[in-house]
């Protein structure tokens, strides 16, 4: 057993004593180092000093499932692969492969074994050659698992550990507070061989949560991230994090332990040896949202999940108004810290986020608009038994086919336009993989499926889509060229850091979305300005704010700016990247 006495020690023990107040620090400290670093293991003398070196503008990611492409005769990982090298090699250097283990349902977030890769899909050794390549984010399905893994069919026939893994509850406890993403009962009743038990499913039965009050759950997870790490990961997402602490007659959702818990693997991930950043999946409104920062010593990144909805939103009724104000007020990360921008993923577009940020008649304009384009909405049970709308299912590419006026000929560009938004902000870009291929609304995998979010988790035959890639008139080779070229350009950008400094410029008309992105060394400014509307829109130059006698030119289009000059004039969904440096 290594010394918990060292410099990391006492850090733990106090993080400990947040969690267990009860129970022995040093003990636990012991347990959590054996855990992390087993015998062998090297770890860091010092935590690593708060920076904005973990990333940069290289980095993009892209987010997709093991599976996304198939043939039916090669393992789904071996065509990832090769889909990664074939097309977007110099583009993203990233990849988010979601849950690629063993599960029993929910797409893969019921895991049944968390030390395993899904057969189904490849083996560890697939996994290493993509994180050989590529920056590998995978998933920590930390709150619950799969009703029909080995850790729960243990726990039913009374196994220590395991019999104290799980969260009981009574239906006769007071429940009414519990914040729920889903509309099924919360409560499973199950057979044990200590009888009759009733088990905590935040998401669904056959997804019951763990009970983080025993320690024992805490230390196997950490086992179960140096796994992860051993095999090449660079990045920990906490999947649905937010509910990982649960109290009866609370609402079970952002408690203190919850934090303290996160903080505790931040601390051991800045003592790793190796580079491992932690990103937390919280879809909640803002403020909520940015609590995962702490005081910069929780989550490495969060997702930027107003962003979604907001594009959404301004692509639709063309007017950047509300995505401005958003905008406008929100913090620069933390040193140390960044956000993870995005407009689609695996999930739908949530609507949470946009609580308070959009009215309610803008909101029901944006659902009745994916509702006409084919679109589904998806509720959530509120506390007093009546739904809300939860998320909207559908592709991102589908969902710029009209406007709030209706379908035009703008569809593409329109979709350009919100993906550019994404590069173009603070932080790292991250691009579903059905977005960067402009894939529709999947209506054959919902009725097959039985499930809303299949509608935008379509399987690509990779015959299939390598036509129609090779047909540079396809949306799929349109968008991905397309949304590549700009990657490129934005890659050798230092004004497009993460961390770089960013102001939201007023523009004068709502039409044009702009921020202002200074280099961490002051060395370079971009005006990025994006026309979220059908119609051509001239703003002042004035406005800008461009430094006489140096060279402006727009990245995008190539066009030299007049800083003299009164007036610019931006297309409809037209992009600019004007800069002094290039």
């Amino acid at each position: 057993m290594k010394d918990p006495a060292s410099s990391i020690g006492p850090k733990i023990s106090g993080l400990l004593r947040q969690i267990y107040p009860e129970l022995d620090g040093d003990i636990l400290t012991s347990k959590v180092i054996d855990a992390f670093w087993p015998d062998g293991t090297e770890r860091r003398k010092r935590g690593r000093v708060r920076g904005n070196s973990l990333w940069s503008q290289k980095d993009a990611l892209l987010i997709t499932y093991g599976n996304s492409i198939i043939d039916g005769a090669h393992k789904p990982l071996d065509l990832l692969s090769d889909f990664l090298a074939t097309y977007l090699d110099g583009t993203l250097n990233a990849v988010h492969i979601l849950p690629f283990f063993p599960y029993t349902s929910d797409d893969g977030f019921a895991v049944s074994d968390f030390r395993a890769v899904n057969p189904q899909l490849g083996d560890w050794a697939d996994i290493n050659r993509i994180a050989d390549r590529f920056t590998l984010m995978s998933d920590l399905v930390l709150n619950h698992v799969s009703s029909q893994g080995n850790w729960f069919n243990a726990y039913r026939q009374g196994q220590a550990p395991y019999d104290k893994f799980f969260f009981e509850a009574s239906p006769e406890d007071d429940l009414r507070d519990v914040v729920r993403p889903r509309t099924t009962p919360l409560l499973r009743e199950v057979e044990t061989s200590n009888g009759t038990r009733h088990v905590w499913c935040t998401f669904s039965h056959d997804q019951v949560d763990l009970d983080f009050r025993n320690p024992e759950v805490l230390i196997e997870f950490l086992r179960i991230i140096r796994l992860h790490v051993d095999n090449g990961v660079q990045i920990i997402r906490l999947d649905a994090v937010a509910f990982l602490w649960k109290e009866i007659g609370s609402p079970s959702i952002h408690l203190p332990q919850t934090h303290a818990v996160i903080k505790l693997m931040r601390l051991l991930c800045d003592f790793a040896a190796e580079k491992v950043i932690l990103l937390t999946e919280t879809n909640v409104p803002k403020a909520e949202n940015l609590s995962y920062f702490g005081d910069g010593d929780e989550a490495h990144a969060i997702y930027n999940f107003p962003l979604p909805p907001l594009i959404l939103h301004a692509m639709m009724s063309g007017n950047a108004e509300y995505l401005r104000r958003w905008q406008r007020g929100m913090p620069p990360a933390p040193m140390g810290c960044a956000y993870l921008n995005f407009t689609a993923s695996h999930d739908g577009i949530g609507m949470r986020p946009a609580e308070g940020l959009l009215p309610e008649g803008e909101k029901q304009q944006v659902i009745d608009t994916v509702k006409q384009i084919g679109g589904l909405v998806s509720m959530r049970t509120m506390p007093d038994g009546s739904e809300s709308p939860y998320e909207l299912n559908t592709t991102f590419y589908d969902a710029m086919s009209q406007t709030f006026a209706g379908a035009d000929a703008h569809h593409h560009a329109r979709f350009v336009c919100s993906q550019t938004i994404v590069m173009s902000l603070e932080g790292i870009p991250a691009f579903y993989i059905h977005a960067m291929l402009a894939a529709p609304n999947d209506h054959k995998g919902v009725a097959h499926r039985g499930m809303n979010r299949a509608i935008n988790r379509h399987r690509w035959n990779y015959p299939d889509l390598r036509d129609l890639l090779s047909d540079p008139a396809t949306p799929q080779a349109r968008a991905l060229s397309d949304l590549s070229e700009r990657l490129k350009i934005r890659k050798r950008q230092p004004a497009f850091h993460p961390n770089a400094t960013q102001f939201t410029v007023n523009m004068g008309d709502e039409r044009v979305f702009g921020v202002w992105r200074q280099s961490l060394d002051r060395g370079q400014s971009i005006f990025a300005l994006h026309n979220v509307s059908d119609a051509a829109v001239t703003i002042s130059v004035a406005a800008l704010n461009l430094i006489e006698d140096q060279h402006w030119v727009d990245l995008l289009g190539g066009a030299v700016i007049d800083t003299a000059a009164s007036q610019i004039t931006v297309a409809p969904y037209q992009c600019m990247w004007i800069t002094n440096h290039h």
